[in-house]
């Protein structure tokens, strides 16, 4: 029985090594957007990342809230890079320079935030999400529509839609997250540009949540993480860049 029980403790403390040997190293930086302006942000590496094999990206937006310095690294950390963690890609998560994502000074910033960080490291191409998560939901159907040149995935959780604009987002595959027990972005719209873009034989997967308001972002966490399997089947048919 002794003996069994310290094969256990063995094996208990080699399992959770080796989950803590998996996880990313994370770096907190800023980055110039002027001569007197900074933008903080994260950026989590794989833990087995060396430079050789080129990585997928993640552009991670924050929600809204009582935001302080790395807030866009709270979340990454707790939300979307657990989540997202089986893509083996490099994340991003900025602070948004203004109250909204749906700025052009924001819009300017991240994009060259992502230029930099694609001169840094070796990123694949062909494999660059953007996601977030209400506030960063509205800012990942804006920049997805703005930049379907740059970005090859998009996964918007809890976000406004935009009323036009569809056909901007070109052939990029889009996973929408969105529960019916939404109190604070209506869940219609969501389900209503879905089905148009489903119409327009665009690659398009719709996830409607029952039971989870929209502050418990915890709920939101297994339905992101089957967002990055589906993306992940969709990229397969892109080769690597």
């Amino acid at each position: 029985m002794q003996r069994l029980l310290l094969v256990a403790i063995v094996l208990g403390l080699a399992h959770a090594a080796q989950a803590q040997s998996a996880r990313p190293r994370v770096e907190h930086r800023a980055f110039p957007i002027s001569d007197l302006v900074e933008m903080t942000y994260a950026i989590s590496i794989p833990s087995d990342y060396n430079g050789t094999e080129p990585r997928p990206l993640v552009l991670a937006l924050h929600p809204g809230g009582a935001r302080s310095a790395y807030y866009g690294s709270m979340n990454m950390r707790q939300i979307f890079e657990p989540a997202l963690r089986d893509l083996g890609a490099i994340f991003i998560a900025p602070d948004a320079p203004t109250r909204r994502w749906t700025t052009d000074t924001a819009d300017e910033a991240v994009m060259n935030l992502l230029e930099a960080v694609l001169g840094e490291y070796a990123i694949d191409r062909n494999r660059i999400l953007i996601t977030g998560f209400s506030l960063g939901g509205r800012g990942t159907w804006f920049m997805a529509t703005r930049h379907p040149d740059f970005f090859t995935g998009a996964i918007p959780i809890a976000g406004s839609p935009p009323d036009d604009k569809l056909d901007a987002l070109g052939d990029m595959p889009i996973h929408i997250i969105h529960s019916r027990e939404d109190e604070v972005v209506p869940f219609g719209p969501a389900e209503a540009t879905a089905q148009a873009l489903k119409a327009r034989q665009h690659s398009v997967r719709f996830t409607a949540l029952d039971g989870i308001g929209h502050f418990a972002m915890g709920g939101y966490v297994d339905a992101l993480r089957d967002a990055g399997i589906w993306m992940m089947e969709q990229w397969k048919e892109r080769p690597s860049l």
